[in-house]
């Protein structure tokens, strides 16, 4: 269900981006108005991000082989990842790679058309507002989706920006438009480096934190023949698929069988608590001073 729901956010999100795109560029030629040209790198961008986005959110529903035994959840990290460097090295590069020069030079910008740019922006706007308004309704969203989200919420910065850049050169100040660029640009580094942080955390195997783990060990215990719960690991291997490890501390001198029914009895539980998809389960004697 939540897969479907980020499918639909993220196609929405790329047929948005196509249409805005042409807008923006297509302005630029009209206007001159250099803010809008950032804003059509940086839209250019998010229509190959979120392509790639779109991409990985179909792999990672993949079913676990024999090469990948969890499946391929964390493909969305990936993708994730990807996305935040790309903001970083493309679009937010090129956006002060174009800005700063324009901040120096001495023979004025010829601009035109200003109420187009402004209209557009306007238009731009509203347009990046329907995709962002299905994902934010989501209660949970995968990497991609959460990815996707940051973008979005980028691009609505970035338009307030050039919002700004174009009403200044409207005032009769035209070094708001390098600035509105450069603005837009920062924007996009700060979010791309939240993002390649949190999804990195991922990767390395990031816990589900101390309520999850206090929730396994409680299901663990609950079941009878369970005297305590050790070397309790987590870790998450998609979105929202959580792998567990632990192990089991029954009486001395349990039968295999029973031994094999507690520790089944506790997969079953944990999986009803947790929702987690992975649990591995050893089962092992009390020392011999530890009552039953």
């Amino acid at each position: 269900m939540q897969a479907s729901t980020d499918l639909r956010g993220l196609v929405l999100a790329l047929v948005t981006y196509v249409i805005v795109f042409v807008l923006k560029l297509a302005t630029y030629f009209i206007t001159g108005v250099m803010v809008l040209l950032a804003e059509a790198l940086h839209t250019l961008s998010d229509i190959f991000i979120s392509a790639f986005l779109l991409i990985a959110l179909l792999w990672s529903q993949r079913k676990a082989d024999d090469v990948h035994m969890f499946g391929y959840g964390r493909a969305q990290n990936v993708a994730a990842l990807v996305a935040a460097t790309l903001f970083i090295s493309f679009t937010s590069y090129k956006l002060f790679e174009e800005s700063i020069p324009r901040l120096f030079q001495t023979e004025a910008t010829e601009y035109g058309h200003l109420w187009l740019a402004l209209t557009v922006v306007l238009i731009s706007m509203i347009i990046a507002a329907a995709p962002l308004a299905v994902l934010l309704r989501q209660k949970q969203r995968g990497a991609a989706a959460r990815a996707q989200l940051m973008e979005l919420v980028n691009d609505q910065l970035g338009l307030l920006a050039a919002l700004a850049g174009t009403l200044f050169i409207w005032w009769g100040w035209p070094l708001g438009d390098p600035i509105a660029a450069m603005v837009v640009g920062t924007i996009i580094a700060v979010n791309a480096i939240v993002l390649f942080r949190e999804n990195l955390s991922f990767l390395l195997g990031r816990a589900p934190g101390p309520d999850f783990l206090r929730r396994i060990e409680e299901a663990a215990r609950s079941v009878d023949g369970v005297l305590a719960v050790r070397e309790l690991r987590a870790e998450y291997v998609g979105p929202d698929v959580v792998h567990a490890g632990l192990h089991l501390v029954v009486a001395r001198g349990v039968p295999i069988e029973e031994a094999y029914r507690i520790a089944e009895t506790v997969r079953h539980r944990v999986h009803e608590q947790t929702d987690g998809h992975y649990c591995v389960i050893q089962v092992e004697p009390a020392p011999p001073d530890q009552s039953s």
